[in-house]
């Protein structure tokens, strides 16, 4: 018989609900008991007798789906920290976050796992494949402090290659509770989960609330207009949340559907109580569009993955197109200028933040730590402006950060990837506005003496090398980049040049 340890608090509430559904997916319909089962048993095979994994890393690469819940809650409850692997990321990424994590293991669905294997093998890192892993008799759990560390997402920054941001449990259970009560999530609610389940967005926003109020999560192995339409009809679902790049292409899908269908679409949203859109700016064409055709006036909220979610539009209330509201429950905002003073009302400044919610530090850097903070307020690199409908956002601070399709994207690492290229000089990642993406991920390549750039090629030596989100989308083949008196790339003029050429996938020589 084994003893019992005092649970985290998502652990406990989860017993509360022992036979509601927690999880719907392709490997079926799991309940909040059969959720706690089996991550004791991941947890258990990850301990291998152990009495506690003391904060170990835990690299795990699974799609969305019951077997993605039960391995992260049995890192947390053996005590170790959960770092989730993109299924979109190729291998040389995936290597990355799992090198740099230091992890312990990392855990494969084993449809993935021959992704994983080699780079296990080559670092000597232990690999589980769930669900084989999962086959051991649940044992003794350690008991697991709120202030330990729980989760690493990985983000990408100013210094090039992702910074690991490391969220304690309290850190996460401070951003659950907030969220729950201002977006009122209840035991009777049903999330349908269409984001990738290594952002926080996913990770979070969609799934940790919805567990930890007893509801239902709904996980899609991967976004599709078609499916996700189909399912919004069949009932049932009480909240949708998503990038501006998703709702553009429902938008897509139902002018693309006959009037019939249409009507039936648009009905189905009627069901809805709340529908969110975040992680990028959305434009006031889509949110006018949308509510067009659902009736819904979309949430917009701001948060990045280092504090969660900070600024929040109303349930009840008026929400303004272009305005990301106020913030949110045990939440400190303030906006400073360039000395770190706060401004005046109606002034533009950088967005700071302070709350239980922000992370605790960045893995293994703590210069770049020190540097995140000023004052014990946490500088987001954002600017904004707050108005009569709240906080208005106005972009970033730094030109080498790129939002697209709600994915933060450094272009210094891009830069560094294309530069490894053979037929590549030189190089310049930028972001140029677009309606679908917030921005689109464009590059200008100065090619090698006696070398011609094929940017089908590039493209295709990316694939293997970047996420896709990452893959430049538009090319400008330059003779040279344009730079400062003191070799400085400036960025504006290559953003300028790029919307002078239109929307073609390579612009002319410059």
């Amino acid at each position: 018989m084994t003893s019992r340890a005092p649970d985290l608090p998502i652990v406990e509430r989860a017993a509360a609900h022992a036979d509601r559904t927690a999880i719907v997916a392709r490997d079926g319909r799991f309940t909040y008991r059969e959720l706690l089962a089996a991550s004791h048993a991941v947890a258990t095979a990850l301990l291998e007798g152990k009495n506690d994994l003391g904060e170990a890393r835990v690299a795990y690469l699974v799609p969305p789906s019951f077997h993605w819940v039960a391995t992260q809650w049995g890192i947390w409850r053996a005590g170790g920290v959960a770092v989730p692997l993109a299924v979109s990321h190729p291998p040389p990424e995936l290597e990355y976050a799992i090198v740099d994590s230091g992890a312990l293991a990392v855990v494969a669905h084993p449809e993935l796992a021959e992704r994983v294997e080699p780079i296990a093998r080559r670092h000597g890192t232990r690999l589980l494949v769930w669900p084989a892993a999962p086959d051991h008799a649940a044992g003794t759990l350690p008991s697991v402090a709120t202030e330990r560390r729980a989760q690493i997402f990985y983000t990408s920054g100013t210094t090039g290659k992702p910074k690991g941001a490391v969220l304690t449990h309290a850190n996460l259970a401070a951003q659950v509770q907030s969220l729950v009560a201002a977006w009122e999530w209840s035991a009777e609610d049903c999330v349908l989960g269409v984001l990738p389940l290594h952002h926080v967005h996913g990770v979070v926003n969609v799934l940790t609330c919805a567990l930890w109020s007893g509801a239902t999560c709904e996980l899609m192995p991967r976004f599709d207009a078609g499916e996700a339409w189909r399912r919004l009809m069949a009932g049932g679902v009480t909240l949708f949340m998503a990038v501006p790049t998703i709702y553009a292409r429902l938008i897509a899908a139902w002018e693309r559907a006959a009037p019939e269908d249409q009507a039936r679409m648009s009905d189905a949203c009627g069901g809805l109580r709340l529908m969110v859109s975040g992680s990028a700016a959305l434009p006031v064409g889509v949110l006018d569009q949308w509510r067009d055709i659902s009736g819904h006036t979309l949430l917009e909220r701001y948060g990045m993955t280092e504090i969660g979610m900070a600024l929040s539009n109303p349930v009840r209330g008026p929400r303004t197109a272009g305005h990301v509201g106020t913030p949110l429950p045990g939440v400190e905002v303030r906006l400073v200028d360039d000395g770190g003073r706060e401004v005046a009302p109606g002034t533009p400044g950088e967005i700071e933040v302070r709350g239980p919610m922000v992370f605790r530090e960045y893995l293994g850097q703590p210069e770049a730590t020190r540097q995140a903070f000023h004052d014990g307020w946490f500088r987001t690199g954002d600017m904004a402006v707050v108005e009569p409908g709240g906080y208005r956002i106005l972009g970033r601070k730094s030109v080498d950060i790129i939002k697209t399709g709600g994915y933060k994207v450094s272009a210094l690492e891009i830069e560094e990837v294309l530069r490894e290229h053979p037929d590549v000089q030189e190089c310049a990642v930028v972001g140029v506005d677009d309606p679908e993406w917030g921005e689109r991920v464009c590059v200008a390549l100065v090619p090698r003496a006696g070398c011609r750039i094929e940017t089908d090629r590039i493209q295709q030596w990316s694939r293997e090398r970047l996420a896709a989100y990452k893959v430049p989308s538009r090319f400008l083949i330059v003779n040279e980049l344009p730079r400062n008196p003191l070799g400085k790339v400036l960025k504006p003029n290559l953003v300028a040049r790029f919307r002078e050429t239109g929307s073609g996938k390579r612009g002319n020589v410059m």
